[in-house]
């Protein structure tokens, strides 16, 4: 059997390309994407996602618009990182696709139900839409099977802030009551995503590879390489929100560990932080704190992860279905447990 897994998205470059790599692998069956304010407003966030789903016919999948703020605190979105429209100004042509009459909030509960102890949910941005659906039903969590969150940092410090990853700290209150709830999570934070990184040689390969994947991914791609060689002085950019559809799909990607996990929310200078207590790594009956854990990636297979994003992005990962949209997500099944945490434990 396939994952059913539902995207949560801020729709800009990288998450894009995970948008590309859910509907490529077949580990993973697409049944829904909510739209969240982030990177971009949560309007162009949801347009955005029905353009990326158009590109590889997946348009069967719901597109679904969520919150179009923070819990609380407004923030400003990353506009300058993901382009103007959200996919490096590259000029891509208004979605055909209509939205979703749901909420973002109402497809989730709506989705937990469909697929009870089998839905995984991906967050790659904010994480608003999801607290917001805790918020509404609590129950929900108990028809999870995991929430993957691309956001934070155990040892890595931030980079909306420093201390702050951007995902949390857009809206560390949203974050907080995500990582508070009885449900079994991972996290893939800066400590791994910093260290998957694409450059030129590979864009290159994507837009030569005649895929339409491929394709519209070479042609968002140099504006986010252009940005990080600002910040690195080096011509490459980190994916980091494929790496946390990576790890839905093949867990043994990451090393994790089982870790409490508390977001701050008042700091000030380390609002939006993710506080991950590492003593328990430490062995010998180290303290740490009660509560609630989640599987906190602190390693990755970079070369596994890359080769497989662009072999599936260049047509060499995926079942070979025409570009229908009937193809989206299909293919063989996954061995591990629906939603299993990922890599080793510690």
């Amino acid at each position: 059997m396939t994952l059913p897994l539902l995207m949560d998205v801020d729709t800009g470059i990288d998450d894009a390309l995970a948008l590309l790599l859910a509907v490529r692998s077949p580990e993973l069956r697409l049944v829904g994407a909510g739209a969240v304010a982030g990177n971009i407003s949560v309007d162009l966030a949801a347009r955005n996602t029905l353009r990326v789903l158009e590109v590889v016919g997946a348009t069967d999948v719901l597109v679904a618009v969520g919150a179009a703020a923070p819990l609380l605190e407004e923030r400003a979105d990353a506009a300058w990182v993901h382009g103007s429209d959200g996919l490096g100004d590259s000029g891509q042509p208004h979605p055909a696709g209509k939205l979703s009459e749901e909420s973002a909030v109402e497809q989730l509960l709506r989705l937990s139900h469909e697929h009870a102890g089998e839905l995984v949910v991906v967050a790659v941005g904010p994480l608003t839409n999801i607290a917001m659906a805790l918020r509404t039903d609590s129950t929900v969590v108990g028809r999870l099977a995991r929430i993957v969150v691309m956001g934070g940092s155990a040892r890595a410090g931030g980079n909306l802030a420093a201390w702050g990853e951007a995902n949390i700290a857009h809206d560390p209150e949203a974050a907080a009551i995500v990582f508070e709830a009885d449900v079994a999570r991972t996290m893939i934070g800066l400590d791994v995503t910093m260290r998957s990184t694409l450059g030129e040689p590979d864009v290159q390969r994507l837009a030569t590879s005649g895929d339409p994947a491929g394709t519209f991914a070479a042609q968002i791609l140099p504006h986010y390489l252009a940005v990080y060689e600002r910040w690195t002085g080096e011509r490459r950019c980190p994916v980091h929100d494929a790496l946390a559809v990576a790890v839905a799909a093949q867990p043994d990607l990451v090393a994790a560990s089982e870790l409490p996990v508390r977001v701050e929310c008042a700091g000030r200078h380390t609002r939006g932080m993710t506080v991950v207590d590492l003593r328990g790594l430490l062995g010998g009956g180290a303290l740490t704190v009660d509560g609630p854990r989640s599987a906190v990636a602190l390693d990755v297979d970079a070369e596994r992860f890359l080769d497989l994003l662009l072999e599936r992005l260049t047509g060499g990962g995926h079942d070979g279905e025409p570009e229908d949209g009937t193809g989206a997500g299909s293919g063989g099944a996954a061995e591990e447990a629906p939603g299993g945490a990922s890599g080793s434990v510690a």
